[in-house]
């Protein structure tokens, strides 16, 4: 387990992305994919969390992933960290994108309803690519920072395209997840200045999308320091064993902790 920044949160090295059990339309992995039945779907989750991995990431734009979530491991819900997403939604095959306080509002309730839990443990800002004009300009950062007041979410976050935005958000996430492996290092200062602020980092696309080998992409990036979590996705639980094998004999590095 690695704390994740200042949260209290405690994840484990690799976490699981849910993308690839309720979407497969409009994707840039390199090969299509059949969307699992139920049935599978279920032993996959189940299998995940029986390998030890405790993070499970989903948003409401991978299609039917939250309902599937939480369907099959309501049951077991103290057992893994929940992320999700607001801001983009994917609906009869085309994003679209509301980052209006009652757009927001909106989305956790529905989040909340659709994973069967009465508290989401992160919630990252979905970005369309605009980064700073999402943080600056709309109603977003307020709404979530109102909502986990409430207690209905227990850390906020950034999911963006740009170092700039990811820098942006130090000012006010307790997560940022961002992309970065072997081919696109680009965020590894923000990554950097992420711990020094006690701003937890959670890594996505670290094979980039399918591209990289799994175990030389989740080496290089669980040695940086700074990183709790990677997420990976997949629809092999076989595969996923591997990847978090390859996760778990990664040392954590020296100088992980956040600090002031």
């Amino acid at each position: 387990m690695r704390p994740l920044g200042q949260t209290g949160l405690l994840v484990t090295p690799l976490g699981f992305g849910a993308f690839k059990i309720g979407r497969n339309e409009k994707v840039k992995y390199p090969q299509p994919y059949d969307l699992p039945d139920d049935a599978a779907a279920e032993r996959l989750l189940n299998g995940v969390l029986d390998a030890g991995i405790n993070l499970i990431d989903t948003a409401p734009a991978y299609g039917i992933s939250e309902e599937r979530v939480g369907k099959l491991l309501s049951q077991r819900r103290n057992e893994f960290v929940l992320s999700t997403k607001v801001g983009e939604r994917f609906v009869n095959g085309e994003s679209s994108f509301d980052f209006t306080g009652p757009g927001v509002r909106a989305s956790v309730a529905e989040s909340l309803r659709r994973l069967r839990t009465e508290v989401l443990d992160i919630v990252f800002v979905h970005s369309s690519g605009d980064d700073l004009a999402i943080q600056q300009q709309t109603e977003v950062v307020p709404t979530l920072q109102k909502l986990k007041h409430a207690g209905y979410i227990r850390a906020i976050g950034f999911s963006g395209k740009t170092p700039a935005g990811a820098e942006a958000a130090l000012e006010w996430a307790d997560v940022v997840m961002v992309e970065y492996h072997l081919h696109d290092t680009s965020h590894a200062e923000v990554i950097a200045s992420a711990a020094s602020r006690g701003v937890g980092v959670v890594v996505k696309k670290g094979l980039a999308s399918g591209h990289l080998p799994p175990a030389d992409a989740i080496r290089f990036v669980l040695s940086n320091p700074h990183v709790a979590s990677v997420i990976v996705g997949g629809l092999s639980l076989e595969h996923l064993k591997d990847n978090f094998a390859s996760a778990s004999a990664v040392p954590r590095p020296s100088g992980s902790g956040p600090h002031r």
